[in-house]
């Protein structure tokens, strides 16, 4: 009974606009005060001990360091050098969107930033070609998903801290998925686009422009493959990767774009202060919350039920698809990392799931979240730069949608697509 006063606390926060972060600490304050009067002495050193760890350095650095990369000139490099790389197989602006997604994931971990920098080149840019604005937004929204899962990821951090795993095992469990679901959503926008006539005409070869367009995305494409390597190959930590990055993109900004200006690097400061507070301000929320669920034994009750159903793991992984899908519906993913793992991973690892395949498919599964309404960030970003109705954007998305499920499906039933390339690195 307390915990259904817990929940119904915090949904009546949340429905009369109360922000989610102060939604979870009202309705644990609340609860708190009326049950276990004692304890509310215990929730500021709670709130400390959920932000206070190493690996929270790394999220801003990472945000940074994206924010600084959008600015100094790397968006147009990155699509000029899909452009060339499809032209060979004739690949329009819908192929280029998805290939350019792929990078720009590794360089921004984030998948909102991904829908802002690129949508606002490449949605005014496909409409012109004649894809119609709906599969215009829809490709870029959707493509724009694996912004959180392909290395480096900030949502994969934000697990580290809460589950304890390795932050570069879970950057390798998350490779093998991002790259898959930008596979099958280039086929399927490749089937599409010619069918519907939205490929270009073929042109003749020019190298000039090809290896102008290859050398100038180069330190572009060094920057996601410089994370990888030192963080999965031991060089150095999550944090300190994330803050030779940031150092790698004002070089880059300043001295070889030369597009970075000093009002850019205070705006990407200040952008990534406003959004890297709001995590650590949720964080710090949850980690009250997830205190209290434990304190009332949730976790225990949750894995009893699921035990009591006598169901084999795959139909365990399926439910857990499912419970995700409805969660990412209508909570952003930071927040649902933090309330769902403490409660599910323990019950995911009884069936023998580990805690990297159980992430990759958490955040492969709330990525989903971000191009579904009503809450949809990626929806959201696009309704700011094309000004299109929010279902809208969903129904163009909808069709490549369905490559990430099938992903997610795919890493749920398949525990090797997730764990093979950790495991050859050692992890």
């Amino acid at each position: 009974m307390a915990i259904v006063f817990l929940l119904l606390g915090l949904i009546v926060f949340a429905a009369i606009g109360v922000p989610l972060a102060f939604s979870i600490g009202a309705s644990c304050i609340t609860y708190l005060s009326a049950a276990k009067p004692m304890f509310l002495s215990m929730m500021p050193q709670r709130i400390w001990n959920g932000v206070y760890s190493e690996l929270m350095i790394a999220m801003p650095l990472f945000m940074l360091a994206g924010e600084l990369m959008n600015t100094g000139g790397i968006t147009k490099r990155i699509i000029d050098f899909c452009m060339e790389l499809l032209r060979p197989i004739r690949g329009g602006l819908g192929e280029v969107n998805i290939v350019a997604s792929m990078i720009f994931g590794g360089i921004s971990g984030s998948s909102v930033a991904d829908t802002s920098a690129l949508g606002s080149i490449l949605i005014p840019a496909m409409q012109k070609e004649g894809y119609p604005p709906d599969a215009s937004a829809g490709i870029t929204v959707a493509s724009s998903t694996m912004g959180m899962i392909i290395p480096p990821s900030t949502p994969m951090v934000v697990y580290a801290m809460i589950s304890g795993a390795s932050i570069g095992a879970l950057f390798m469990a998350g490779a093998v998925p991002g790259i898959l679901i930008g596979l099958t959503q280039l086929v399927l926008v490749y089937i599409i686009s010619r069918r519907k006539g939205w490929h270009p005409e073929r042109t003749a070869f020019n190298g000039k422009r090809f290896f102008s367009a290859i050398l100038s995305g180069i330190p572009a494409l060094l920057m996601p493959l410089f994370i990888i390597v030192c963080v999965s190959g031991g060089i150095c930590t999550a944090s300190e990767s994330a803050g030779v990055a940031v150092l790698y993109s004002l070089l880059v900004g300043f001295f070889v774009y030369r597009e970075l200006t000093w009002k850019d690097v205070w705006n990407a400061l200040k952008k990534t202060l406003i959004s890297s507070s709001s995590i650590m301000i949720i964080i710090g929320f949850t980690s009250i919350f997830t205190w209290v669920l434990t304190i009332q034994k949730v976790p225990d009750m949750v894995a009893s039920f699921f035990m009591s159903m006598n169901m084999p793991a795959w139909g365990i992984a399926l439910m857990f698809d499912v419970l995700i899908l409805i969660i990412g519906t209508f909570i952003d993913v930071s927040p649902a990392i933090l309330m769902l793992t403490p409660i599910m991973l323990p019950v995911m690892q009884s069936y023998g799931f580990s805690a990297l395949q159980f992430g990759a498919m958490l955040i492969t599964g709330l990525a989903i979240g971000l191009v579904t309404p009503p809450v949809g960030m990626c929806l959201n970003a696009c309704n700011k730069i094309n000004r299109m109705p929010v279902i809208d954007i969903f129904r163009g998305a909808l069709p490549y949608v369905t490559c990430n499920i099938l992903v997610l499906v795919a890493i749920s039933l398949f525990p090797v697509l997730t764990t093979w390339l950790p495991a050859i690195l050692g992890y």
